[in-house]
């Protein structure tokens, strides 16, 4: 009876065992479901049977188990590459550009409520919005204006992303390429617009390098200018200095020659039988400037030996050597106003007008004559 009863008990325990087992791993499972751990730089989004609930903070959060759902939204900027587009430009250029986006999640809520993948959201409407932009910009534009093209996308994202909880941070166009025929005719371009710089350049260094040279020709023929303007300068002084020490040779040499024929003179008087003589006072102060050299006389002279320089003031006024220029003016002028007169006089004659006092052409002529030996006899008295 006993031994019948033992299988019984066994089997009975080993049931208890297993559903025990189970409900602890029931309880497990619960406990891990319902425990939910959120990163710091993230937040995440509750479902419970499908309704939303809330959102969950960076921590520990409890959740109901086996029935909620979470899904995770990175709060962190977040970088998206905008593939290759490409575009016509206003002026029909084809043109390839391609861009990246800097997005941050700004309300999880909207994000997970307002939009379905909004990184993919953001991607396909950044697209659509490049080609835009470059299309309605000439190719000199699109390569030239990088930062106006970034500002545009960026302006055309921001009023949808608002409605998704998504702030665009940044937009970056990477690369604008044109066609590679406009490549080419661009690379043509830039290399005959080097090619007139160069030779602009050229010019410019050509006609600076004439310029100097003019300008040295120029200095060099001023300073030979003044160099031979110089030149005559001092050979008219030279000339000058000459001419005055011939002009006093030849006063000097005149006033030898008056002393000489002063001394003939005086030999001939001395070889006279008369006694008395009267000579003028011109002539004896002439002589007595060179009476100690001629004769040893005792007529004070402060000269101590024959100069032969300048006449003294008395014997140049003796002489008339300060008025000779002015006496042969005056000269000329009178031949020249009597000349005058008497082809006037003439002329008056030859055509039977009054011609003064006078008819006769022959006296006319006759008391011109006398008039100018008259006065010549003047001026040489003078």
């Amino acid at each position: 009876m006993v031994l019948e009863l033992l299988p019984l008990q066994t089997g009975t325990g080993g049931a208890l065992l297993f559903v025990g087992a189970l409900v602890l791993l029931v309880v497990l499972a619960a406990l891990l479901s319902a425990v939910e751990i959120v990163d710091a730089y993230e937040k995440r989004a509750l479902t419970v049977f499908g309704e939303y609930r809330k959102l969950l903070e960076p921590g520990i959060n409890f959740v109901p188990p086996f029935v909620s759902n979470t899904y995770r939204f990175d709060m962190r900027t977040q970088t998206l590459d905008v593939p290759r587009q490409e575009a016509i430009t206003r002026d029909n250029s084809p043109v390839t550009a391609d861009a990246v986006v800097y997005i941050k999640v700004m309300d999880a809520k909207k994000a997970f409520l307002q939009v379905d993948d909004y990184k993919r959201a953001v991607s396909n409407l950044a697209q659509t919005t490049l080609r835009a932009v470059l299309g309605d910009m000439e190719l000199d534009d699109t390569l030239n204006k990088r930062q106006e093209i970034n500002a545009r996308i960026r302006q055309e994202l921001d009023e949808p992303t608002d409605e998704w909880g998504i702030r665009v941070e940044s937009v970056e166009v990477r690369e604008v390429n044109p066609s590679k025929d406009v490549q080419r005719a661009m690379e043509q371009q830039t290399s005959a617009e080097r090619k007139r710089r160069a030779m602009i350049l050229e010019a410019q260094g050509e006609r600076r390098s004439a310029v100097e040279k003019a300008e040295g020709d120029k200095q060099s023929e001023i300073i030979r200018a003044q160099g031979e303007k110089q030149s005559q300068i001092l050979e008219a002084q030279g000339d000058s200095i000459s001419t005055v020490l011939r002009a006093r040779s030849a006063e000097s040499m005149g006033e030898r020659a008056i002393i000489d024929q002063g001394m003939e003179t005086l030999a001939e008087i001395g070889q006279s039988e008369s006694t008395t003589f009267v000579m003028p006072q011109e002539l004896t102060s002439m002589v007595g400037r060179y009476g100690k050299h001629l004769s040893g006389s005792d007529v004070k002279d402060d000269s101590d030996q024959l100069e032969s320089l300048d006449f003294d003031a008395e014997t140049r006024e003796l002489i008339g050597l300060d008025d000779i220029a002015e006496i042969i003016g005056e000269i000329d002028e009178e031949a020249e106003m009597d000349l005058e007169a008497m082809e006037k006089e003439a002329q008056a004659i030859k055509e039977g007008k009054d011609a003064g006092t006078i008819t006769d052409p022959d006296e006319v002529i006759e008391e011109m004559d006398q008039e100018f030996a008259g006065d010549a006899q003047s001026d040489r008295n003078s």
